[in-house]
């Protein structure tokens, strides 16, 4: 069990640092920079990337994360005493709330909103503002959230007692 929790703790704190990369790399120039184009130009590439997005290896990393990080939260529990285990569950809370609860709650919903405005039209440059203006605080959340489960899931690693 004890090389079960670390190579699930190793794991989840590859993808927490993969998922935390992506984040970022939104957060400081991807966002700004789609923010800077015309309005059509910038909602269409977004529209792009999130269709592509939804296409490629980063889901298995979003999704395969979350469902670690929940197994190994509860698996946690097994070894609560230990000082290692607190910081496990912490970094598991973490990305399951503030990584895929704030994606499916907040992000998913925006980026549908915005799929379904036609490229173009009048709405599109209210609905880009609206999204940009949204988008990037809970982006923000997931940025944190994902770093800070990197952290404790460092942590866990060097205090755990495997």
């Amino acid at each position: 069990m004890a090389k079960l929790l670390f190579y699930l703790t190793f794991t989840c704190s590859l993808g927490a640092g993969l998922l935390a990369g992506v984040f970022f790399a939104f957060s400081v120039f991807v966002m700004q920079s789609l923010a800077k184009l015309p309005a059509e130009q910038g909602a269409t590439a977004m529209q792009n990337i999130n269709t592509t997005i939804l296409q490629s290896s980063f889901t298995v990393v979003f999704m395969g994360t979350t469902v670690l990080s929940v197994v190994l939260g509860i698996l946690s529990f097994i070894k609560f005493g230990k000082i290692g285990a607190l910081y496990v569950i912490a970094g598991s809370l973490l990305i399951f709330v503030g990584v895929f609860l704030v994606t499916t709650l907040f992000n998913v919903p925006l980026n549908d909103t915005l799929a379904s405005v036609t490229s173009g039209s009048a709405e599109m440059a209210q609905t880009w503002k609206d999204y940009l203006d949204c988008w990037m605080p809970w982006n923000h959340v997931r940025t944190i959230a994902s770093i800070g489960a990197l952290i404790f899931f460092i942590i866990a690693i060097r205090r755990w007692e495997f």
